[in-house]
């Protein structure tokens, strides 16, 4: 037969009982924040993989390394990857913690597409997903890139833009050097032949469509006239004007439209 134990008793069994559990939370708690501050615990190491060519890795851990803050346990790693992130040219970085006082970081750096030039000389790079990022332009080891001016916000739209035109403008042995975009949604183009595009507003696909219809036919609109041109307005919706080099003759009279 069970006997019934009164109220006092089994209240005082459970206090008992929760003072004990307790007791061993705190002592727990205790041990670990010991374990979590011993010496053997602090950061003794960092590895970097992936991109390095453009810091050393000395730069970037001198960069990066003040501002990292705790051990094995306590280190923020979305802290620490916002201080390699930081570190000019480093446009991702991954972090691993390995045990018990290394960190192994992973780094991708900006890749250059293009120079952003800034309304008040504050130029900038675009990288290969269309970003814009703060670098010495110094730094830049190819001389070729070509220039964008827009709104920040359609640099994306703007590299994607340069990319399908520069297979399209190829029969005309010409290159886009610089590209702009007005808040209106007007692009222009300079050629590295000195010859300026005027394209237009609308859909990226009306705008290509455009200059292939022009490509395909501006040599033979310009020996028609046995002169070369120096600028091309691509606004008109049945046809192009140009501007042709050289003195005005009745046969040639600067300008061409085609229907």
């Amino acid at each position: 037969m069970a006997v019934s134990l009164p109220p006092d008793v089994r209240v005082m069994n459970a206090t008992a009982v929760a003072v004990l559990a307790l007791s061993g939370c705190v002592l727990l708690a205790a041990g670990a924040a010991w374990v979590t501050r011993q010496p053997k615990f602090a950061i003794a190491s960092i590895r970097l993989e992936g991109d390095v060519s453009r810091n050393s890795v000395a730069t970037v851990r001198a960069n990066a390394t003040p501002k990292l803050a705790g051990n094995y346990f306590t280190l923020d790693l979305r802290n620490t990857r916002s201080a390699f992130e930081a570190v000019p040219w480093v446009r991702h970085a991954v972090v691993h913690r390995v045990w018990p006082n290394r960190l192994v970081v992973r780094l991708e750096e900006h890749r250059p597409a293009a120079v952003w030039k800034g309304d008040e000389g504050n130029d900038r790079l675009v990288n290969s997903f269309g970003e814009i990022f703060e670098a010495n332009l110094g730094d830049v080891d190819d001389d070729r890139l070509p220039e964008f001016h827009g709104p920040e916000e359609e640099a994306a739209q703007m590299l994607a833009m340069y990319r399908r035109l520069v297979p399209l403008l190829g029969p005309l042995d010409a290159t886009p050097v610089r590209i702009s975009l007005s808040g209106r949604g007007s692009w222009d183009v300079e050629l590295d032949t000195g010859a300026q595009l005027a394209l237009g507003r609308g859909s990226d696909e009306e705008v290509l469509a455009r200059t292939a219809r022009f490509v395909r036919t501006v040599t033979q609109v310009a020996a028609r006239q046995r002169r070369a041109w120096d600028h091309a307005d691509l606004r008109h919706a049945d046809g192009y004007a140009l501007r042709l080099k050289g003195p005005v003759t009745p046969a040639a009279n600067g300008a061409t439209a085609l229907n």
